[in-house]
């Protein structure tokens, strides 16, 4: 299913993504720096998503937004692995957060963060990425520690998955 992309700021893409549950890859192609998949024992899927990779992105977040599309997330990006820890301060919908070595493997999730709620949310050690996308998805989709990540963030030399 493809539908219609719209440009939403200078740093944004946000589209409602094409999602392909098939093992075969027949998805995979060039990657977009705006366009992630995530492959595991359930398929392939694929998310539009804004890009954090600076400090100041990175606080904003997805905070004071009233919706996301179902098909799009936000990817945040270190400059190195680290020890991370998110919270839900000024954020309104329910999420779920993967968080992601510099492989890109899956190797924490967190689901259905609750808005508002001020607890720490620690991905573990040697996270690269974090990528937000509605709470509850990562169960719909079966998504698992373990799944694998596709992006042009990761180091292609060390991706489990490269572009």
């Amino acid at each position: 299913m493809l539908l219609r992309l719209c440009h939403c700021g200078a740093r944004t893409l946000l589209a409602s993504a094409v999602l392909a549950c098939c093992a075969s890859g027949a998805f995979a192609g060039p990657c977009s720096v705006y366009n992630i998949s995530v492959r595991g024992d359930f398929g392939e899927i694929r998310f539009n998503v804004e890009i954090a990779d600076t400090n100041e992105e990175r606080a904003q977040g997805l905070m004071h937004r009233a919706s996301l599309p179902r098909a799009s997330g936000m990817l945040f990006v270190y400059d190195r692995p680290q020890s991370v820890s998110f919270w839900m301060k000024n954020t309104l919908i329910p999420l779920d957060m993967l968080f992601l070595n510099e492989r890109g493997e899956v190797v924490h999730i967190h689901e259905n963060a609750i808005p508002g709620d001020l607890s720490p949310i620690p991905g573990g050690d040697n996270v690269f990425a974090v990528l937000e996308i509605n709470g509850g998805l990562s169960q719909d989709f079966g998504i698992q520690v373990g799944a694998q990540m596709r992006h042009k963030s990761f180091p292609q030399n060390l991706a489990i998955w490269p572009c």
